[in-house]
């Protein structure tokens, strides 16, 4: 792979990906790419990422504040389900399958996010199909971790009932 010539903000994102756990067996020649296909998102306290059924267009990992992700109940309330913070990730689904997405996701302070869009992981994956690949796989596998957690906690809740 060419050495990349990054700019400010696309160094300030590889530094940033190079601390999360989903990005620890890549090399910095790898995050160096992945970061000039990556921008930033700021919210404002209140602002939301994306509402529950909106198109899937980007997975965002949080580089600070705080985010809600909320879930309809069949009342049509929005129930709490996840708070995260630095270092999160959230969407990935969207650029897995690109259907819908399943919670509402909104900030509860002034945060900031680095997100991949799906066009963005499209254009990393036509210049450097090995790399596409491995980000696949290791969102594949924070996904399956997920979904284990969440089949442990819903088993406690049923259990507890």
């Amino acid at each position: 792979m060419a050495k990349q010539t990054l700019t400010e903000t696309e160094e300030d994102t590889r530094n940033f990906l190079i601390n999360l756990p989903l990005f620890d067996s890549f090399n910095v020649e790898e995050l160096d790419v992945l970061a000039k296909h990556m921008s930033y998102v700021h919210l404002r306290r209140g602002e939301y990422l994306f509402v529950e059924g909106d198109r899937g267009t980007f997975m965002g990992f949080v580089v600070n504040g705080v985010l809600e992700v909320l879930k309809k109940s069949e009342t049509g309330d929005n129930i709490t389900i996840a708070r995260i913070t630095r270092g999160s990730s959230i969407g990935e689904m969207a650029i897995i399958d690109r259907s819908t997405r399943s919670a509402t996701v909104v900030a509860i302070q002034p945060s900031t996010m680095v997100t991949l869009t799906d066009k963005g992981f499209e254009l990393l994956a036509e210049k450097s199909p090995v790399l596409g690949i491995k980000l696949i796989q290791k969102t594949a596998r924070l996904l399956s971790l997920n979904m284990r957690r969440t089949s442990s906690k819903l088993a406690d809740l049923l259990q507890n009932k």
